[in-house]
């Protein structure tokens, strides 16, 4: 039985499984409209209901969510029985001020990543929220 959950009020095993050291896939469409669905770390701010993933500018994730502005996006994390698929609306950006929280977020769930001059962030605005936590 799968749960769904509000992502502006998500209960508290939800949060805390999306605050554990786990890697996740995200789902996007190319311009070609194929699927690429590709391993990542994620983020997840609660006060927001925006999941974060940084990377680099030239990534065929990041290329991919520019040539199709505000296109719904998946982010599935899994650790046995458990698993969320948090949807949303992504959008690329290299604003300085987001990509530093974006970074700052990474650095809290997972490590300090390494230093990259092409660095973005994808922000994806979670609109749905399902699994079992």
């Amino acid at each position: 039985m799968t749960d769904s959950y509000d992502p502006h009020r998500p209960p508290f095993e939800v949060v805390t499984f999306l605050r554990e050291r786990h890697l996740a896939t995200l789902s996007t469409i190319s311009r070609a409209g194929d699927l690429q669905v590709t391993p990542v770390g994620v983020t997840f701010d609660p006060d927001r209901a925006m999941a974060r993933v940084i990377t680099w500018a030239t990534s065929q994730k990041a290329r991919n969510v520019a040539s199709r502005p505000h296109q719904t996006v998946a982010v599935c994390q899994v650790d046995g029985g458990r698993w969320l698929t948090l949807y949303g609306t992504a959008t690329v950006s290299g604003e300085p001020a987001a990509v530093a929280e974006g970074v700052r977020r990474y650095a809290v769930r997972y490590r300090q990543p390494k230093i990259r001059p092409d660095r973005v962030v994808i922000e994806i605005a979670v609109s749905r929220l399902v699994g079992r936590a």
